[in-house]
């Protein structure tokens, strides 16, 4: 079996694989796999391949080619990578795992602070030298407008409640009353985007959301608020965001998620000013690790043994 994208060398680590001795042979492939040509030369002899999220797609073109694979497991019960109903046309079983929410609501709090704060930007100043060369607004008082009130969104919205915050949300199928419920105001799509201090992304990824803020949102946020993805990154029109966030058009930006992950080199993200930027760590946690491992292990014993778990249909 192989595992993909294991880009700390961690999955022996953090699984229970002796539970398979002597019935699995276990690869793991630290480096991303670029273009389906150099996937396919990896992956043709796997009869087993898992996969850390929606970091390798796997389409219906690269599922033909890999005529060996009976067995894909991947983390979560549902990735958007991965083609469902070809994968079940070639052969191949997709089953999942449950998924912890706790450490991507953490992770994107860690970005509210570091960049209102100009926590990385005063670590740096620090280490080199320098003292107080900033300054940054207190979050008592000001508005979290969170797209979205799902698992995460909620405990994100619990943040905001205990740093003082007040918190609004929208979303297409936002119920009122259960937000009402929370201690989170419903708001329409423009009234969220301008009233807000910060704006945190917490929907899902699909047609409806791509592209879901772009440069006149952008323009309703205004100079004084901050956007945070810990989301999906095409729920941002990139371009539309590096535009303002080099024009002042924003106050900043803290971003887990990219269009293309890992972000290149010379992406200009990389440089863009007024930014906290991490390498899509929301689910990259110690507890968040020992259950996927210990979920795809026992994915691959159930199958082994005839009775597939967790099988992914839809």
């Amino acid at each position: 079996m192989a595992v993909l994208d294991d880009y700390q060398a961690l999955a022996r680590d953090y699984g229970p694989w002796e539970r398979l001795a002597g019935r699995v042979s276990l690869h793991s492939l630290s480096d991303h796999i670029d273009g389906d040509d150099a996937l396919i030369a990896r992956l043709e002899t796997f009869p087993v391949v898992v996969a850390m999220r929606e970091r390798t797609a796997f389409s219906k073109a690269r599922l033909e080619r890999l005529p060996r694979l009976r067995l894909l497991v991947t983390t979560g019960m549902g990735n958007a990578a991965i083609d469902l109903q070809a994968a079940r046309q070639c052969g191949v079983l997709v089953s999942g795992t449950s998924i912890r929410m706790g450490a991507p609501g953490e992770l994107t709090w860690g970005l509210i602070l570091a960049l209102t704060r100009r926590i990385c930007e005063e670590d740096a100043n620090v280490r080199a030298g320098g003292w107080q060369r900033t300054i940054g607004p207190e979050l008592a008082g000001r508005t979290l407008g969170l797209i979205g009130l799902g698992g995460i969104g909620t405990q994100v919205a619990g943040y905001g409640a205990a740093f003082g915050m007040r918190v609004i949300a929208w979303s297409e199928n936002l119920d009122p009353a259960r937000a009402a419920r929370l201690g989170v105001q419903a708001v329409a799509k423009e009234e969220l985007l301008a009233g807000s201090d910060i704006v945190s992304i917490h929907t899902r990824l699909s047609e409806r959301t791509r592209g879901l803020i772009g440069a006149h949102e952008l323009e309703l946020m205004g100079p004084s608020t901050y956007l945070i993805n810990t989301s999906r990154g095409p729920i941002v029109d990139e371009e539309a965001l590096i535009a303002a966030l080099r024009g002042g058009g924003i106050a900043g930006a803290g971003l887990d998620v990219f269009d293309v992950e890992p972000l290149a080199p010379d992406h200009p993200l990389r440089s863009a000013p007024n930014t906290v930027i991490t390498p899509h760590l929301g689910y990259v946690a110690e507890d968040t690790y020992r259950s996927f491992y210990a979920e795809m292990v026992e994915d691959i014993e159930a199958w082994l043994d005839g009775s597939p778990i967790r099988v992914l249909t839809s």
